[in-house]
């Protein structure tokens, strides 16, 4: 929920968190997912008007009917971090001097800090009446309360659906009937130069509009992790707040949702990137059916193709996606793309970028099969694959909670700390028939480490749980300490917890 940058050729890359925060600075065998079929709107809208694209006299196109429609659909969002204690490790200053002058090493000190309550703001867009809200994941991640406030001034509770860090797209919904909707447009078919408009809350100026062109698509910029990056670029004003927010094409459709903006300074200077629809339906319909998005992959690392890589390489294509890396065990393996290929067409239709390469994969689901047309050894080729999920095959991944490991936890009391002179860990507080005790972990156990993680905190554990599950090895290997201060190396099988 905080603000971050990244430095990007010279300028930053923030991502947009609302107007910041306010009192702080600044198993079983699943089911095979059969092959895909277009994705069908799964949630109830009603029927649908767009707006006149007519243009007023004296102006190069009339906005106000989008404007008109699109306020309406377009909520604030306030999303609260409770106060929470907290484990920390501290280094006292003079121990620092005085263990160094007197040679001997510091040791940091844990200590438990409360961190204060926190709020940010952003927007979400309503894309069914009755009540499901598409926002971004930065804007609730991590929130205890979510509090929608519609165009009409109406306040609801909102409870979150489902979220997805990959595209930066969170599910919310609110207990309500017969509200406004957004129709959904179609964001393959906006143009370079077409007219849009940014709609949200920026700054915590409610129902604010912005109107300016799409200056450019399937734009990746470059803020790293894994996520999906195939953003529409426009200069319609964009500020913190709109994050989550809604972009409007001249009908009146949403064809993106505000997602970042590029600055120097954290404010708007004239490049802002929403996430487009061609991805925003598949993964809202798959957190809506599933809570976790059942997301296709390719199994390729690399990047844009180039006329200087092409040269020297000798690619003979200077156009496409370059292969850097094949995944091991993945769909582009099986299929004998290798490195230094470069992919120029999925299923016949041309990708240019990473980008756009990006945004075809994401909208199709595991088990799907599909054509990728290829460069080798300055041949063009065609090969048919079947699409793989994270975990290396093509059933449907269930969103699973912690509860599955069959046991309990809590964070180390301090006597129990410095009975075993450790000084990070949870405690296994009770067992039950699952996994943990399939692996042999016990009440009382120490859990230190999972997966070369250091386990501080429940939420800790819970990071790296979800982690695992995600995986091709579905594994959680851990490193315990029994009553008596013994390690213990453990693996937890997650295999037959993550599919349905």
């Amino acid at each position: 929920m905080k603000e971050t940058t990244k430095v990007l050729t010279g300028l930053a890359v923030a991502v947009i968190i609302g107007a910041g925060m306010s009192g702080m600075i600044a198993g079983n065998k699943g089911t095979s997912i059969p092959e895909a079929t277009p994705q069908s709107n799964s949630f109830a809208q009603p029927a649908q008007r767009t707006a006149s694209p007519a243009a007023a006299a004296g102006q190069p196109v009339d906005l106000t009917a989008a404007a008109e429609a699109s306020v309406h659909a377009v909520v604030h969002i306030r999303a609260t971090i409770n106060a929470k204690q907290t484990t920390v490790q501290m280094r006292d200053p003079f121990s620092d001097f005085f263990g160094d002058f007197f040679g001997m090493p510091s040791v940091p000190q844990e200590r438990q800090i409360e961190t204060p309550k926190r709020e940010g703001i952003g927007s979400g867009v309503i894309i069914s009446t009755d009540g499901y809200i598409v926002t971004n994941n930065h804007v609730v991640d991590k929130s205890d309360e979510l509090t929608v406030t519609l165009n009409d001034k109406r306040e609801f509770k909102a409870r979150l659906i489902g979220q997805d860090a990959a595209t930066d797209l969170a599910l919310i919904k609110i207990d309500a009937k017969d509200l406004p909707t957004l129709p959904i447009g179609d964001s393959e078919q906006l143009k370079v130069g077409e007219w849009v408009l940014a709609v949200g809350n920026p700054l915590n100026l409610s129902s604010t509009v912005t109107a300016g062109i799409v200056s450019a698509k399937a734009r990746n910029i470059g803020m790293g992790g894994s996520g999906i990056e195939s953003f529409i670029q426009t200069d319609a004003a964009i500020n913190q707040g709109n994050s989550g927010g809604a972009l409007v094409n001249t009908r009146g459709e949403l064809v993106g949702i505000n997602a970042a903006i590029m600055s120097s300074t954290g404010s708007y200077t004239g490049y802002g990137f929403a996430i487009p629809t061609s991805i925003m339906q598949k993964v809202v319909s798959d957190l809506k059916e599933y809570g976790i998005v059942q997301r296709a992959v390719l199994g390729i690392q690399g990047g844009d193709n180039t006329a200087e890589l092409s040269k020297k390489e000798d690619l003979g294509v200077i156009d496409g996606v370059y292969i850097a890396a094949v995944t091991e065990g993945s769909a582009a393996e099986e299929a004998g793309l290798k490195k230094n290929d470069v992919i120029t067409a999925i299923n016949g239709k041309k990708v240019h970028s990473m980008g756009e390469l990006q945004e075809a994969i994401a909208q199709l689901t595991p088990g799907t099969k599909i054509k990728v047309t290829y460069y080798r050894e300055k041949k063009e080729r065609t090969v048919e694959l079947t699409l793989k999920n994270s975990q290396g095959n093509t059933q449907i991944v269930k969103n699973v909670g912690m509860e599955i490991l069959g046991a309990a936890f809590r964070e180390v009391p301090d006597e129990t700390k410095n009975r075993l002179n450790i000084r990070y860990g949870i405690e296994v507080t009770g067992v039950k028939s699952g996994p943990m005790k399939d692996a042999g972990v016990e009440k009382g156990f120490i859990i230190l480490r999972v997966n070369d993680q250091i386990i501080r905190t429940v939420e800790d554990m819970e990071s790296a749980f979800k982690a695992a599950t995600q995986d091709p090895d579905q594994t959680l290997f851990i490193i315990a300490m029994n009553s008596v201060g013994k390690r213990i190396p453990l693996a937890v099988d997650l295999s037959q917890q993550g599919s349905k």
